[in-house]
C-alpha cells in the first residue's frame, strides 16, 4: 500500500503532463475555439453611446469584410490596440465598436484622445451582446466575412505578430488584399 502512495505523484504528473502534451498539438494554441466561427454573427444588441451611432443586424451583412471590435476605456491592452485599429481603418476596412461595461464619458474621452477608428459603434453596459458573441476577456475583435460569417475571433489585443499570422490571412481569405 505505501509503495503505492508513493508512486501516485508521479503518476498524476504523467496525467498532467500527457494532457498537456496533448493540448499543445492545436492548430492554433493562441487561439481560443470560438463557436461562432463558421457562423452567422450573434445577435447584436446595443445602447447609444452618444455622438456615435449604433450599428445593427443588418450592417454585418452587407457590403464586404468588416471586424468587431469589443473594447473599454479601463483596459489597457485596448489602448495598446487602438493604433492598429485605426490603421486598419484608414486602410478602409470598417470596424465596428462594442463599448463594453464603460463610463460613456471615459470612452468618449478615449475615443477623443486616441482617435476613433470606429465606422458605426454602440455600448454594451450590461454585457448582452457580448454574452451573445462569447467574449471573456477584452479586447476581443472578430472578423467578418462579406455575407456576415465568422472568420476568426482574436482575443487580447491585436499586435504585430497576430496581425500577420492570424489577422491579414484572414482578411485576404475573406477577399482583400494589402500592398
Amino acid at each position: 500500500m505505501r509503495k503505492l502512495l508513493l508512486g501516485l505523484p508521479v503518476l498524476v504528473f504523467a496525467i498532467f503532463a500527457g494532457l498537456a502534451f496533448v493540448g499543445m498539438q492545436r492548430d492554433d494554441p493562441d487561439g481560443l475555439p470560438s463557436t461562432a466561427t463558421g457562423q452567422s454573427a450573434p445577435m447584436v444588441q446595443l445602447q447609444q453611446l452618444e455622438g456615435h451611432v449604433p450599428f445593427a443586424e443588418s450592417d454585418l451583412t452587407g457590403g464586404g469584410v468588416k471586424l468587431v471590435n469589443f473594447w473599454a476605456s479601463w483596459c489597457a491592452p485596448c489602448r495598446a490596440e487602438h493604433p492598429k485599429l485605426v490603421e486598419l481603418s484608414e486602410k478602409g476596412i470598417p470596424v465596428y465598436g462594442v463599448n463594453y461595461k464603460d463610463d460613456p464619458a471615459k470612452a468618449r474621452a478615449f475615443l477623443a484622445d486616441l482617435g476613433n477608428p470606429y465606422t458605426l459603434g454602440g455600448a454594451d453596459p450590461d454585457a448582452k451582446m457580448a454574452l451573445d458573441w462569447g467574449v471573456y476577456g477584452l479586447p476581443e475583435t472578430f472578423i467578418l466575412g462579406p455575407n456576415g460569417t465568422v472568420i476568426l475571433r482574436v482575443t487580447g489585443p491585436l499586435t504585430e505578430r497576430n496581425m500577420a499570422t492570424r489577422v491579414l490571412p484572414a482578411l485576404a481569405e475573406a477577399g482583400l488584399s494589402f500592398p
